[in-house]
């Protein structure tokens, strides 16, 4: 099968065959939606800790007055 896949040049590899656009374009929606999948949870998960940080801070804080009087 690999050798089937021979190209002459860098550039005719880059060209691939006439159907450059269809191929990278391809390549660079995976990457996106790959990079986008990891790092979108991530970010989500750091708002979700930074809210319940809060609610907890806001909680003791509601806990420390109740306590007080």
């Amino acid at each position: 099968m690999l050798d089937a896949i021979q190209f002459a040049s860098f550039a005719e590899f880059l060209d691939m065959g006439g159907y450059a656009f269809n191929v990278w374009s391809v390549y660079a929606i995976f990457a996106i939606f790959i990079t986008a999948n990891l790092i979108l949870p991530m970010r989500k998960k750091q708002k979700i800790i930074r809210q319940l940080k809060r609610r907890m801070a806001v909680d003791a804080e509601i806990q420390s007055e109740s306590d007080e009087t």
